[in-house]
């Protein structure tokens, strides 16, 4: 019995561990409400043993400032937490003239995100980026085709997406890829703008990679489709989102909050200058790899003593936690080792280094670093057992070391900028 309750056990914890639950808002047009879009995410994350809730707010033909005009939409955004609300424009809009974008789209689009923020400041606005039209838009040469007009409603999602700093869901990149290469699909409704169900069910399983960061491929729910046409699309979905995560700018629901850092020398070689870039954090803790830390946004730190330290920042806040650390070298005095190994350096051109020694030493021990103890690159010229000429793309002063068995030999080298 025990052993019986113990398999139980590991079972519930596996399959709690894969199971993502999140609550999803769509708002939109007649693109969401054809073929049901929102359920056909919903049956297709089931299948995939993922729970989502799902609402939808949709209105056939609604541009951003529609909805910004709708009340009830707001209600809807503020009805509870989301972890994500999809916003969608009228199927034309974001591919008209810049001008035009930014006067009667953009500022709408973005007022939409700032209330999905000020509702829940953890939830993730994401744009349903859409199709262009089957046989292009006539109003203008600029989107007279598909491949035009997708284009460039590509890039204006993605330019609405970067102002509200909000993510896309590539629909349309992922409706060229299926009609580039499996033709025999028809993605289109007889309109040649509205999706078919297998143009829904395309767009459905790329909200699911887009949202849940997942391969929507295996999944058994395929609607009314043949599993080989639902095969297709589910890799087309997958390979178009998880290839490009970066470009659609996607962060996954439980990772909003992030942390980052740079660091410059000051003065003094031995204090550095740390400054931290957050998102969603509400407190700060820096440990700098000599048992000391500090919890202020960008401190500057002393080091007492020479030698390489792990400086770890770590934020929390509402949406989580993030760490990131990153590795530096302190050279204390500049100090300058003369021993007995009789090694001189001369500068040649101001872009080489000449280093002979009246010992053997190997290119392997040279190591070149900059102020805060980031190295340097170098290309080896002229390799002789006793000399080394070396050539390198810095301007600044540099830090030389040669460490072996046989010697310890520190160098500040200075180049004119």
């Amino acid at each position: 019995m025990k052993k019986t309750l113990t398999v139980t056990f590991l079972i519930f914890c596996f399959y709690s561990i894969c199971q993502d639950s999140l609550s999803v808002l769509f708002i939109g047009n007649s693109y969401v409400t054809t073929n049901d879009l929102p359920t056909v995410f919903k049956n297709i994350a089931n299948s995939k043993g993922d729970v989502v809730t799902i609402d939808s707010k949709a209105n056939g033909g609604f541009t951003f400032q529609s909805h910004v005009n709708d009340p009830v939409t707001f209600q809807k955004i503020h009805s509870k937490p989301w972890d994500y609300v999809i916003l969608q424009g009228q199927s034309q809009e974001p591919s008209f003239p810049y001008a035009q974008v930014n006067s009667a789209s953009l500022p709408y689009a973005v007022q939409l995100a700032d209330s999905v923020y000020a509702n829940a400041p953890c939830s993730q606005a994401m744009y349903f980026m859409t199709w262009g039209i089957q046989a292009g838009d006539p109003q203008w040469d600029s989107i007279n085709t598909f491949n035009k007009m997708n284009l460039r409603l590509r890039n204006a999602y993605i330019r609405i997406a970067d102002s509200a700093k909000a993510s896309v869901s590539p629909s349309g990149p992922a409706w060229k890829y299926v009609i580039d290469n499996h033709p025999t699909i028809n993605l289109f409704s007889p309109d040649g703008s509205h999706p078919s169900y297998a143009g829904t069910y395309l767009s459905a399983c790329v909200f699911y990679s887009s949202i849940f960061h997942k391969s929507p491929e295996g999944g058994t729910f395929i609607g009314s489709l043949d599993q080989a046409t639902a095969t297709i699309l589910q890799h087309a979905a997958s390979i178009t989102v998880l290839d490009s995560m970066f470009t659609w700018k996607m962060k996954h629901h439980d990772s909003l909050t992030t942390v980052e850092f740079t660091y410059n020398a000051t003065s003094q070689p031995n204090i550095i200058q740390f400054n931290a870039s957050t998102e969603n954090v509400d407190n700060l803790t820096w440990y700098f790899g000599d048992d000391m830390f500090s919890n202020d946004q960008n401190p500057s730190h002393e080091f007492i003593f020479d030698g390489t330290y792990v400086v770890e920042l770590v934020g929390s806040g509402a949406c989580g936690s993030d760490t990131v650390s990153q590795v530096i070298s302190i050279f204390l005095n500049q100090i300058e080792t003369l021993n007995p190994k009789n090694i001189v350096i001369k500068i040649l051109n101001n872009q080489q280094l000449l280093i002979s020694s009246n010992i053997e030493f190997s290119s392997q021990n040279i190591h070149l670093f900059d102020l805060v103890g980031k190295a340097i690159n170098f290309k080896l010229i002229e390799d002789d057992p006793n000399s080394k000429l070396i050539e390198l793309d810095f301007k600044n002063i540099l830090f030389l070391r040669i460490h072996d068995n046989k010697i310890d030999f520190t160098k500040t080298i200075y180049f004119q900028k």
